[in-house]
């Protein structure tokens, strides 16, 4: 009885079978052609579209307004544009009597923003990270005026000046005739109303910005503190708000910008007259104004971004470095 023994060397081992290199070839182009053609084109509508948008909108219009700025033009028609070279900012500087006053209003807008709206945000923040009941409640009430649209924050504060019925005119008693009190039509009292609506919404912002800040604190920094027999105002001071340099940095940066783009409150208002002159005002005033004066808005544009840039930029340095040496 014969036994046939087949061996195989180790060449043939090696070399697959028909049905396996079509198997791993069919893999490979799976692998290969993951997007079909219609997931392509609707992954470039989806990239596209928003590109072109903020190109358009964004990067366009910017640069637009800088080359009008050194340009006059009413808006009617492109034959009308005429170069002027630095003629509308010397106007500006010199010949506008709005334009500083709007620039100190803006100055006094971030001031006021940065000295009672942010501590007083970082002190709920502080109240809220240490776990209270309703917490959640809190927050939510607070961060409330963030989310409603400026405009119609105007309208509700509007409601509360009334000198008629208003609710402070009320409360003091000063609604009746002779002792009204016109908070958004005094040139010495507006701004400062402006103000009050504005810091009441800025103060939520800041809130969870502080609290967003604290969540991310060490645990053991608190621990170590108590150790050593710290107090919460020691702990605080010591341990706590150094480790919140990020956090104050992002604060200050969002607080110039939100200083700078003030427009809805006060174009509720009473549309930026009368005490309440803002960069942004102006510029909306003249370019689609009563006098479309599109050239010379673009100027006090230009001005306005030239500041925002000088907080920005510094800004995007210091995060870019920070990023590389980590």
């Amino acid at each position: 009885m014969t036994t046939d023994t087949t061996t195989k060397t180790p060449e043939a081992a090696d070399v697959p079978s028909p049905g396996a290199a079509s198997a791993s070839k069919r893999g490979a182009q799976g692998h290969r052609r993951l997007l079909t053609r219609r997931d392509r084109l609707t992954l470039a509508l989806m990239a596209g579209v928003p590109t072109v948008l903020h190109v358009a909108l964004v990067w366009v219009t910017a640069l637009a307004s800088i080359a009008l700025a050194f340009t006059t033009w009413d808006g009617i028609g492109f034959d009308s544009i005429k170069w002027v070279g630095l003629d509308n900012f010397t106007q500006l500087f010199n010949d506008n009597p709005q334009f500083w006053p709007a620039v100190q209003h803006n100055v006094v807008w971030f001031v006021v923003l940065i000295l009672i709206p942010t501590p007083l945000g970082l002190f709920l923040a502080v109240q809220l990270d240490k776990k209270i009941r309703f917490s959640r409640v809190y927050q939510t009430a607070f961060f409330l005026p963030v989310v409603i649209s400026m405009a119609c924050i105007g309208f509700v504060w509007q409601l509360v000046y009334n000198p008629d019925t208003g609710l402070i005119n009320s409360i003091i008693g000063a609604n009746r005739p002779g002792h009204y009190i016109d908070w958004i039509g005094d040139p010495k009292l507006n701004l400062w109303a402006v103000l009050i609506a504005a810091s009441w919404r800025h103060t939520g912002y800041m809130m969870i910005l502080y609290l967003a800040g604290l969540k991310s604190v060490d645990p053991s920094l608190r621990e170590a503190a108590a150790l050593d027999g710290a107090g919460e105002w020691q702990t605080f001071k010591n341990v706590i708000f150094p480790t919140l340099r990020p956090t104050n940095t992002v604060v200050l940066v969002v607080t110039i910008i939100e200083a700078l783009r003030a427009f809805d409150l006060v174009f509720v208002f009473n549309k930026g007259a009368q005490g309440t002159e803002l960069l942004s005002i102006l510029v909306t005033n003249n370019i689609i104004g009563e006098s479309s004066r599109i050239g010379y808005g673009s100027a006090i544009a230009v001005v306005l971004l030239v500041i925002s840039l000088a907080v920005i930029i510094p800004y995007l340095i210091a995060t870019f470095r920070k990023e590389r040496r980590a």
